[in-house]
């Protein structure tokens, strides 16, 4: 069982550094570890991305947040592919290098932003979730950062006004409340582990997955990356 690092408090500006902190620890040596061919991978939750594409989309948006270089249309699709190409002819071993660089540097520049580049933070475990989950790698959404994304989910869900949840989690100590209460809506319920709801609200889908139940909410108004 484990508890979320006070799950109902004000914004924590060190928590997105902490979860990206561990990533790192926990996501690049395994990927030093593994062979050449699996960074071909096709990533299901990215279709026509391999693992490398994604590994080179989070690195490049992790190093535009450490230099700063938010120019217009930065993390369109458009832009995300241009970062992908400009990479295209590195060694694996270099996207890795400038992975781990930014998974070291960026928390300290998201701290200082107020909370406008939080959700990076979170965007940078689910990628890293992706990607084990290609590799075929077992607890892809889950692991040792799971407080903090539990924690930063809260914060994320209530600053944006997002629909109200409350979620009986199995291996989680307490319940944990998400997004914003409406008095015209009541909250809805989710019963299930924690995993299963990260991958809801990162709208990576849960086909195959059982045991859980979702009650007043559909699982499209969690997703915290749509539009």
């Amino acid at each position: 069982m484990t508890t979320p690092a006070d799950v109902h408090a004000v914004r924590d500006p060190e928590l997105p550094g902490r979860l990206l902190t561990i990533e790192r620890d926990e996501l690049v040596p395994l990927l030093r570890s593994r062979p050449d061919t699996d960074f071909a991978l096709p990533v299901a939750a990215c279709p026509g991305w391999t693992v490398r594409d994604v590994l080179a989309h989070s690195s490049a948006a992790l190093t535009r947040t450490v230099e700063n270089r938010f120019e217009d249309g930065v993390f369109s699709p458009e832009s995300n592919d241009r970062d992908i190409a400009e990479r295209a002819d590195w060694p694996h071993s270099r996207v890795v290098d400038e992975l781990e660089r930014g998974l070291t540097d960026a928390g300290e520049v998201i701290a200082r932003a107020g909370g406008a580049l939080d959700g990076l933070a979170l965007g940078e475990w689910v990628h890293a979730g992706d990607v084990r989950a290609a590799l075929g790698e077992p607890g892809a959404y889950a692991g040792r950062a799971l407080p903090e994304v539990l924690a930063l989910l809260s914060t994320l869900t209530r600053e944006r006004g997002h629909v109200a949840l409350h979620a009986d989690l199995d291996d989680v100590d307490e319940p944990l409340k998400l997004g914003a209460a409406s008095g015209e809506r009541p909250p809805g319920r989710f019963l299930g582990d924690a995993a299963t709801l990260v991958r809801l609200y990162a709208g990576r889908g849960t086909d195959g997955v059982d045991g859980y139940e979702l009650a007043g909410v559909e699982a499209a108004e969690l997703n915290l990356f749509s539009g």
